[in-house]
């Protein structure tokens, strides 16, 4: 496995658990490429299971061998064991329900450093079998605009079949299908001199193609 930008505990990471992603999903990818191979990106996609962010992380470490930052609500710091793994692989903790400035000022400075980061602008995982996106939140946009990194849109749909919002579930079918659609970069306006402005439009624009991508993931998992 080519290392690219990954450490010792992102390529073991990787190796360890992608037999497990494999064995658990028929993993289906769609639009790696635009994720950018070096550089500032933020992966924003939708929250349908709480092994979005997982399986998401665990593909792109394999496939294109970037390591990826996740914002992580605070509570799965305190967890003993995943709040261990969450510091050891460098997440950023934030308060879910409230303007976590210290979060976003985080995720602002490692994307502008060059890192690949990634939320789930929705804030929290829908609803079970909810099928429309909830609230698209302003995080995105507002590390976006101020670093001018290129936001990556991704669709995906299938991994609630294994966790939804109500918890693990053990039923048919018993390796469904995953599917994870990276649609082409979104851009903040470069030269933006009302960055209230820019925040709304990248957040409205983000809307429309997590839409897009979520419509594509569902039909490349055959929903």
């Amino acid at each position: 496995m080519r290392a690219g930008e990954l450490n010792l505990w992102w390529r073991l990471g990787a190796a360890i658990t992608m037999p497990l992603v494999r064995a658990a999903f028929r993993v289906r990818v769609e639009g790696l490429e635009h994720v950018p191979a070096t550089g500032p990106a933020i992966l924003a996609f939708n929250h349908v299971s709480a092994l979005d962010g997982p399986v998401l992380a665990i593909e792109v470490a394999w496939r294109h061998r970037r390591r990826t930052r996740f914002l992580v609500a605070v509570e799965f710091f305190r967890r003993p064991l995943i709040g261990g793994i969450l510091r050891r692989f460098e997440q950023i903790p934030i308060r879910r329900g409230a303007s976590d400035d210290d979060a976003l000022d985080e995720a602002t400075t490692t994307v502008r450093r060059g890192a690949l980061g990634a939320i789930a602008p929705e804030g929290s995982v829908n609803a079970d079998g909810a099928v429309e996106l909830q609230r698209v939140r302003s995080g995105v946009a507002r590390i976006a605009v101020p670093t001018g990194a290129p936001i990556v849109p991704v669709g995906i749909w299938g991994t609630q079949r294994r966790w939804p919002r109500s918890g693990l579930a053990f039923r048919a079918p018993w390796r469904p299908a995953v599917a994870l659609a990276f649609g082409s970069p979104l851009l903040a306006p470069a030269d933006a001199t009302d960055a209230a402005a820019a925040v709304d439009d990248v957040t409205a624009r983000l809307r429309d193609r997590l839409i897009t991508q979520v419509a594509r993931a569902r039909a490349i998992a055959a929903e």
